[in-house]
């Protein structure tokens, strides 16, 4: 039960990690306080919190590629799909390699 929850809060910390990037990006370019902004703001922050409670049970060194990892992951595809930005082979060949590396070191798993 207890890593059904971790997991949960990585994919939590992850989505709220890509949503921060996706807003920050619809923001930029406008005004210099918008509510874009002002959301992907907000979002990296709840963000925060949970990659905190994911720490308090992952090493580092296992939490932080895992997330940064997915959340490249997730980024690219949204920004495909939202923001209707061209997604050229050479980066799914990385995306691909992202997903390989992630497997890689979460089959290392360790908890704090």
């Amino acid at each position: 039960m207890q890593q059904f929850l971790m997991i949960i809060l990585i994919c939590l910390t992850v989505i709220l990690n890509t949503g921060a990037q996706t807003l920050l990006k619809m923001g930029s370019g406008q005004t210099p306080l918008n509510l874009y902004l002002l959301g992907g703001i907000g979002l990296y922050g709840i963000s925060t919190i949970f990659y905190i409670l994911v720490l308090g049970k992952f090493n580092l060194s296992v939490a932080y590629p895992v997330v940064i990892g997915l959340t490249i992951v997730a980024t690219t595809i949204v920004s495909g799909i939202i923001l209707r930005e061209k997604i050229v082979v050479s980066q799914w060949i990385g995306v691909g390699l992202l997903i390989s590396g992630i497997w890689a070191i979460s089959l290392g798993k360790s908890t704090s």
